[in-house]
C-alpha cells in the first residue's frame, strides 16, 4: 500500500506539471492568407503582446512569382517580418531598418511561412500591426 501511495503522488505531480506547462505556452496556430478573387495583395492585421510574442501566417504561391511583404501604417509600432520557405529556411531580401519588408523572387511552388515579431531595434510596444502581402 505504501508504494501505491508514492506512485499516486508521483502521478499527480506529473499531471500537475504537464498542466502548468501546457497552459502557460499555448500552441501558436498559423493563419492562412487568401486573396480576394482577382486581387494581387492583402492587408493583414494582427496583435503582439511583447518581444516574445509572434504571429505566423501561411501563403501558397506558384513557382516563378514574386512575394513581397511590407509593414503599412502605425510606424510607431515597428515589426520584423521573417519569410521561410518550404524547408524552413529564411528567404528574401530585407531592408536595413527593422526588416519590415521582404521580397522573394522567384518563388518556388508551395507554402511560405511569414512570421511577424516586434522589431528588436525599437522600443517595446503592445498592440495592433498591419502588413501587406503582394504576390505577382
Amino acid at each position: 500500500m505504501k508504494i501505491l501511495r508514492g506512485t499516486q503522488i508521483c502521478f499527480l505531480a506529473l499531471v500537475s506539471l504537464i498542466f502548468i506547462f501546457s497552459s502557460t505556452s499555448p500552441a501558436q496556430t498559423s493563419t492562412r492568407i487568401k486573396f480576394r478573387r482577382g486581387a494581387v495583395h492583402a492587408d493583414i492585421t494582427g496583435t503582439l503582446n511583447s518581444f516574445k510574442s509572434k504571429r505566423t501566417y501561411l501563403i501558397k504561391v506558384r513557382a516563378g512569382q514574386t512575394l513581397f511583404t511590407e509593414q503599412i501604417g502605425a510606424s510607431s509600432r515597428p515589426i520584423t517580418i521573417y519569410v521561410k520557405d518550404q524547408n524552413g529556411n529564411d528567404v528574401g531580401d530585407s531592408d536595413a531598418s527593422c526588416n519590415n519588408r521582404r521580397e522573394i523572387s522567384p518563388t518556388a511552388e508551395g507554402d511560405y511561412r511569414i512570421e511577424v515579431v516586434e522589431c528588436g531595434k525599437a522600443d517595446p510596444w503592445r498592440g495592433r500591426f498591419t502588413f501587406r502581402v503582394t504576390v505577382r
